[in-house]
């Protein structure tokens, strides 16, 4: 975060103050694959090694973290696959994202729905996973979020276990992102994430399911809404859709039997 000056108008007292604020910062980070740029991404300056691994993972530009030779943070983040793995190939498959322009921040993809989840096994996960515990693990994100009660201009994202240990905290400016940097640090601790549930402060968008569904994430609640987008992705990938997690409710989207009341 940066420390800024501000003029402070209060309109209903009609007076001015000079003081001392704080704004988010964000950077570019650039990716590199064997030496091929992949892509440069906008985000806060922390959590970077979580952001470029997790966003790969999420994207599905990477498989797993075994296909990882070597991972250098400089200057972005310059990642080595193993010989058996086409990087440039890689590369070119994930440019899905660059035709269209949508109504929500992040770049859901041009083709339909089916075609994008086409490769994407569904999920069968029989897990359950208590309604308070979820109700409780999305109304406590915001206090828990350091830069967010400083400075308002972050958002947050986090990986729970089913009886509602917090295990990974992320923020950044932008909501893909801190899912980003929530999956990184998973894949980092090579947790299992079928065990575990997301939660995160932003809209449930079409895209933001695709990266829990390829993770093969079972559950994902948010106190925002879901879209139509992250509602189809949902019902077709398997992914429990929680959304308006507030005031003692919650909406449950799809597959509402992982949800113990």
């Amino acid at each position: 975060m940066r420390e800024v000056k501000v003029c402070r108008i209060n309109t209903k007292q009609q007076t001015t103050k000079q003081l001392t604020d704080f704004v988010a910062e964000e950077k570019a980070l650039h990716i590199y694959l064997n030496k091929c740029h992949y892509g440069t991404i906008l985000c806060s300056p922390s959590q970077e090694k979580e952001m470029v691994l997790g966003h790969l993972l999420g994207e599905g530009v990477l498989h797993s973290t075994d296909e990882i030779e070597k991972l250098i943070m400089k200057k972005g983040g310059i990642l080595t696959l193993k010989p058996n793995i086409d990087a440039e190939k890689r590369i070119s498959m994930s440019h899905r994202f660059s035709r269209k322009i949508v109504s929500a921040c992040g770049s859901p993809d041009y083709r339909s729905i089916s075609e994008i989840v086409e490769q994407i096994p569904k999920l069968e996960s029989k897990s359950k996973i208590k309604a308070e515990v979820v109700y409780h693990s999305v109304i406590d994100l915001n206090s828990i979020s350091e830069n967010f009660k400083v400075t308002g201009g972050v958002h947050a994202a986090a990986l729970y276990s089913f009886d509602g240990k917090l295990l990974f905290l992320a923020e950044d400016v932008g909501r893909h992102n801190a899912v980003d940097k929530a999956i990184g640090a998973g894949s980092l601790a090579k947790i299992d994430f079928s065990t575990v549930f997301l939660v995160l402060s932003g809209r449930l968008t079409g895209d933001l399911v695709l990266k829990a569904a390829r993770m093969k994430i079972p559950v994902v609640a948010s106190l925002a809404t879901a879209i139509s987008s992250g509602l189809d992705v949902a019902k077709v990938t398997g992914v429990t859709l929680v959304g308006f997690v507030r005031n003692n409710r919650m909406n449950v989207y799809s597959y509402p039997e992982r949800i113990k009341v």
